[in-house]
């Protein structure tokens, strides 16, 4: 028995359905919101015409993320598994065609044609790995790992009422200037694209600089658009 220690090399789950739109609605909830609230306060000095353009923003902009998650993901799943099903039928009607195509997948990725034609074969025993086997290298998807439009939708929901509270909370708290949001907004902007960079290649500072620029310079624009309107009087 080799005394070399086993290497356990585990993966973080990258197909789940909740992890992208947790991250963009948190980021667009709290760019769009400030952005909103700062074009709000560069047209008028009312706060409470402020927090109730923010409280809109947030409201409104979570609902729309979470509709168009749940759908989008729901019409990627509906496609992914009217695939699956046409990929099945193939299997049950043409079986020695795909046994045939799977060995050649396995032959273009370095395996010998001899060794190649014998997995296909053994995995084509089963009916329920070869769907799955099939369904891997010819469409990218596992049938039983599609990701589900309610935790898509649920996260996204979730994430951006978060992500646009941040601005607001100061309005709602009593704020009368906007210098404070916007503090709160560029603290909380850097945190969390620090925090990103925890599930990419990014450093920290990177991804913590580069979300509160995105941000920054959205608010920016906003802010000269509303002060413009309201220097206008319109």
């Amino acid at each position: 028995m080799s005394e070399r220690a086993e290497a356990h090399h585990a993966h973080r789950d990258v197909t789940g359905g909740w992890l992208r739109p947790s991250v963009f609605g948190a980021m667009d909830g709290l760019v769009s919101n400030f952005a909103l609230i700062a074009g709000v306060a560069g047209g008028t000095a009312n706060p409470r015409v402020v927090a109730l353009g923010g409280v809109a923003g947030l409201a409104a902009g979570a609902l729309s993320m979470a509709g168009g998650e749940y759908v989008s993901v729901a019409s990627q799943r509906e496609l992914a598994q009217a695939e699956i099903a046409a990929e099945q039928r193939e299997l049950a009607h043409h079986p020695e065609d795909e046994q045939a195509e799977l060995a050649q997948t396995f032959v273009d990725k370095g395996v010998a044609p001899d060794l190649a034609a014998e997995i296909a074969r053994q995995i084509s025993q089963n009916p329920e790995r070869a769907l799955e086997v099939h369904s891997r290298n010819e469409l990218g998807v596992v049938p039983g790992e599609l990701p589900s439009p309610v935790v898509a939708a649920v996260s996204s929901f979730l994430s951006f009422a978060v992500g646009a509270a941040l601005p607001l909370l100061p309005y709602l708290f009593g704020a009368r200037e906007l210098v404070i949001s916007a503090a709160v907004s560029c603290c909380a902007l850097f945190a969390a694209g620090a925090l990103v960079s925890a599930v990419t290649a990014r450093t920290w500072w990177y991804s913590g600089l580069r979300q509160l620029l995105v941000g920054a310079v959205a608010a920016a624009v906003t802010f000269s658009v509303g002060n413009a309107i309201g220097a206008a009087g319109l």
